[in-house]
């Protein structure tokens, strides 16, 4: 029978086989013995110890289309970037940290502004002018208000989706419109600091409908990009690759090179300044890091 990794806890895996259930598995030994961890998402084939009692074992794993490590999840189709349109107010520079872990590891990326109630309607159109030319598709939603759902389960529709985003921005609200179900702790923000206490302690899946899975992890305060060079930071914003063929020296960093035909098209306006000071931010930090 084939299943689902859904979570896994303490060495036992629970599979999702869809109308049969969720199976408790033990993964063979040949997995430890080839170093082989089965991991929350994986599409394995289980064998069937007790039917009555829902338990079996997993036999094999399938081959994986990707693996996130930070949560430890495979095969997932598109990430889901959850920031709050106001309170807190949103961090651009944290936001484009994790579009760039997603363009990294080639997951599509879709950005979610939750609590649009809070936002005044200049402030929901600088968000969407901030990010309408970098190519992703943009979601605005209020958990609070159950307004603009139906988009986020269009989006969400036939995929595994990781639903990513620093804490206290009302993702486990989210989830828990999507799949009552779940009933996840949505944890409070503090007034005083607005910034939300990390509520999310395991990788799980949650199936919201047939073939359609969501995965939360946990809220991030900061994002490090230190694990390549400057050089090909650029390939990680995909605004700048319709342009790069316009600046007159190939690998121009687009900063203090003459004639670039990324910053000509900043300066048109078909570029957002927000991303861009961004990518001037972490092209710094990864030449400092350089360094040392």
């Amino acid at each position: 029978m084939k299943g689902k990794i859904i979570k896994g806890i303490a060495g036992f895996y629970y599979v999702h086989t869809g109308k049969t259930g969720i199976y408790e598995c033990k993964a063979k030994g040949i997995f430890r013995k080839e170093k082989i961890k089965p991991l929350v998402g994986d599409n394995v084939k289980i064998d069937i110890i007790d039917e009555k009692e829902h338990t079996g074992n997993i036999k094999e794993i399938l081959p994986r289309k990707n693996t996130l490590i930070r949560p430890a999840v495979a095969n997932i189709d598109q990430a889901v970037v959850i920031f709050a349109a106001a309170k807190p107010k949103p961090n651009f520079n944290l936001l484009d940290r994790f579009l760039i872990m997603m363009e990294r590891q080639e997951i599509p990326a879709v950005i979610c502004f939750n609590k649009m109630d809070l936002a005044r309607e200049e402030e929901l159109q600088k968000l969407k002018e901030a990010y309408e030319t970098s190519g992703y598709r943009i979601l605005f939603s209020s958990a609070a208000k159950e307004e603009g759902i139906s988009g986020i389960r269009e989006v969400l529709q036939d995929k595994t989706s990781t639903v990513a985003g620093p804490s206290g921005v009302g993702k486990s609200s989210l989830i828990n419109l999507l799949a009552p179900e779940a009933n996840m702790e949505t944890g409070a923000i503090s007034e005083k600091i607005e910034r939300g206490r990390h509520t999310t302690r395991h990788a799980e899946l949650i199936c919201i409908r047939e073939n359609t899975y969501i995965v939360d992890t946990p809220g991030f305060s900061s994002l490090s990009v230190d694990s390549f060079d400057k050089e090909t930071l650029g390939n990680y914003f995909p605004e700048f690759v319709e342009y790069e063929d316009r600046c007159r020296f190939p690998g121009c960093s687009h900063i203090s090179e003459p004639d670039c035909g990324v910053k000509e098209a900043l300066a048109e306006g078909k570029i957002s300044r927000i991303r861009y000071e961004d990518y001037l931010e972490i092209y710094n930090e990864l030449k400092d890091k350089r360094k040392y």
